[in-house]
C-alpha cells in the first residue's frame, strides 16, 4: 500500500455522467412513473457525489453537476440547490479523500465520542468541525445518530462503520487510513454484530427436540 495522496478539489467548470453513473441513472429513474422522474433527485445526487470520488477523490456535489440533474430529470436547477443544501449526507464542498464523520448523539457522547473527536483532530490538525487537513487528506463533519447506538460510539469513514471506539483505537485507524489501508468495518474490540463483549450471554444452548 502507498499512502494517500491528496485528492483533486477545483470546482469543475463542466459535468457530464460517466457510464457507470448514466447506468444507476437509469435504474433509479425506472422506479418512479412517468412524469414523476424529479422524485429520483436524491438518488442521482448521490450517484453524482460517488461519481465526483471516482474521478477526483473527493466525495462532492459541485454546482455544474446539480445543473445537469435538473436537466436530466426535467426539474428547476433551484430545487436540486434546495435539496442538496438540505441534506447533511451531500457534500457542495469539495472534502478531503477520507470522510470523517464522529456522531455527537447522545448515546456516543455518553460512550465517548468526545475522545473520538480529539483523536481526529489531534492526528489530521483540523481544529473543528467542517474543516478540512492542510494535506487535503481529512475532512472532519459531526453528524447525527447514525443508528449503531448499542455499539457506540461510532466514527464513520466515507460508508463504513467503525464501532466501539475510543482515542487509542481511533487513531490506530487513522494511521492505517494514511497509509492507504482500510481496516475491516465494524466493532474494533471483536464484538459479532451487537452481541455483549466477551459474546453471547442468553440463548447459549439449544432445546433438545
Amino acid at each position: 500500500m502507498t499512502e494517500l495522496s491528496a485528492p483533486d478539489r477545483t470546482e469543475p467548470t463542466s459535468f457530464v455522467f460517466d457510464n457507470e453513473s448514466n447506468a444507476a441513472i437509469a435504474v433509479a429513474v425506472a422506479k418512479y412513473p412517468a412524469g414523476k422522474q424529479a422524485s429520483a433527485v436524491l438518488p442521482l445526487l448521490d450517484i453524482v457525489q460517488r461519481q465526483m470520488a471516482r474521478h477526483t477523490g473527493s466525495a462532492w456535489v459541485p454546482l455544474v453537476s446539480m445543473d445537469a440533474i435538473a436537466e436530466r430529470l426535467d426539474m428547476p436547477p433551484i430545487r436540486v440547490y434546495e435539496i442538496a443544501t438540505f441534506y447533511l449526507m451531500f457534500n457542495t464542498k469539495p472534502i478531503g479523500r477520507v470522510h470523517l464523520q464522529v456522531c455527537g448523539t447522545t448515546p456516543c457522547w455518553l460512550r465517548g465520542s468526545d475522545e473520538v473527536a480529539k483523536a481526529c483532530r489531534d492526528f489530521t490538525g483540523i481544529k473543528g468541525y467542517g474543516e478540512t487537513s492542510e494535506d487535503g487528506l481529512f475532512t472532519l463533519t459531526e453528524v447525527e445518530c447514525l443508528g449503531g447506538c448499542v455499539n457506540a460510539p461510532i466514527l464513520q469513514v466515507d460508508d463504513d462503520y467503525y464501532e466501539d471506539m475510543n482515542g487509542e483505537r481511533t487513531l490506530a485507524l487513522l494511521e492505517a487510513l494514511r497509509r492507504g489501508e482500510r481496516p475491516s468495518r465494524g466493532s474494533t474490540i471483536g464484538r459479532a454484530n451487537s452481541a455483549p463483549e466477551g459474546g453471547p450471554m442468553t440463548l447459549l444452548t439449544t432445546p433438545a427436540e
